[in-house]
């Protein structure tokens, strides 16, 4: 069987995928498959793993046959064997590198028409590496939020569980008590014991309501109209929202640089970019950018209508046009929101914490007062 080595991919006239049309529905489905629920693509961890190793393999002199020979010995899980050996019996077939990801449908049109342009300028083990460090990038970035939101969020469902628990079983058996010994309860004890009431009464209804407000979710949640009235509601959200917009410019930006410094169309990155990042305001502005770009206008100049993006970003990336440095300024741009997402998030995460302990705290507290207060006045009774 001969090897193949990167020779090949040098001067070479690089098919365009087939489906590759931007009005084709495959297309959108395939873009979309990046980041929605459910999808089939590989995860970005395994999609690290290859383009880090590949690139080593290939920097290192081996040739792609025995570098997919390598990686495909290393794998533990017969589905990525089989993956692995698929593609590189397509490449030894005939088929480019970039075709043969595309045609196992585990892999979005970004890595594709990146590895494209690598291949034909010859630049291949370049974007192997640029890919690496953007999934390298998106992994670290998500366990840093995940590690930061984790203690919070879990002291929360705890303390909202033990709430639950004191107004579903612990009041009604006070109540009852208070019941047998009648008289006249304080404000703060009735109102407790009318919230635990309420609960028992609506219990399932609760129930009910809460089920058919996660299904409306889950079946309208692709609908432009739904992702419009919620991106706007998670933007206007206290903390929330600036540092979700700052997580997709960094994203936007990040992809950006990579598909510019690949030697890819602008108006191609744009229209990739647009079908990928599934974040309404930016995803909604690009095809508004596209447009203007068409007609003449520069990139600052369509960006700079749109409120998502900052001026700072506006101005960075006009320097980048006048100096024909795009992709640096856009990794710089990016660099700067994934150190302010890293830092607001850990400051998020510090600042819930006690928020979370004292609230709660507050409402135990009230509740005990509230159980209490009524025997403490029965005992000063009996004195």
């Amino acid at each position: 069987m001969p090897s193949i080595d990167l020779s090949r991919y040098e001067n070479k006239k690089v098919v365009k995928p087939s489906n590759a049309d931007d009005s084709s529905g495959g297309l959108a489905a395939l873009l979309n498959r990046d980041i929605s629920f459910g999808n089939k693509e590989l995860p970005d961890k395994k999609k690290e793993y290859l383009y880090l190793e590949l690139s080593s393999l290939l920097q290192a002199g081996i040739n792609l046959k025995s570098s997919f020979e390598l990686i495909t010995a290393d794998q533990q899980k017969p589905k990525d064997k089989e993956l692995y050996k698929n593609i590189q019996d397509s490449v030894l077939g005939g088929t480019t590198f970039s075709q043969a990801l595309q045609q196992t449908g585990k892999f979005s049109l970004y890595e594709v028409y990146s590895l494209q342009i690598g291949e034909e300028t010859g630049k291949l083990i370049e974007v192997l590496s640029d890919l690496a460090k953007f999934y390298q990038n998106k992994i670290k970035q998500r366990r840093k939020i995940v590690s930061a939101l984790t203690y919070p969020c879990v002291v929360l469902t705890t303390s909202l569980g033990a709430v639950f628990f004191m107004l579903k079983f612990v009041v009604p058996m006070f109540g009852d008590v208070f019941k047998r010994f009648g008289g006249h309860l304080p404000w703060i004890t009735e109102k407790i014991i009318g919230v635990s009431n309420a609960m028992e009464s609506n219990f399932w209804r609760f129930i009910i309501f809460v089920a058919f407000i996660v299904g409306f979710i889950l079946f309208t949640r692709k609908t432009e109209k739904f992702r419009e009235v919620f991106s706007k509601i998670l933007l206007r959200t206290p903390l929330i929202g600036n540092l979700v917009q700052k997580i997709y410019l960094a994203r936007f930006c990040n992809s950006m640089r990579l598909l510019i410094s690949a030697k890819l169309p602008l108006l191609r990155a744009i229209a990739l970019i647009r079908q990928m990042i599934r974040y309404y305001p930016i995803e909604s502005s690009l095809q508004k950018v596209e447009d203007d770009i068409m007609n003449g206008k520069s990139l600052h100049e369509s960006l700079q209508q749109f409120k998502v993006y900052p001026s700072k970003m506006i101005q960075l990336v006009k320097v980048g046009e006048e100096t024909n440095q795009l992709d640096y300024f856009f990794g710089k741009i990016s660099e700067q929101y994934i150190e302010e997402v890293e830092y607001k998030t850990s400051t998020l995460s510090s600042m819930m914490e006690p928020l979370i302990i004292i609230f709660l705290g507050f409402i135990v507290g009230v509740i005990l007062i509230a159980m209490y207060l009524p025997l403490f006045q029965m005992s000063n009774s009996f004195q």
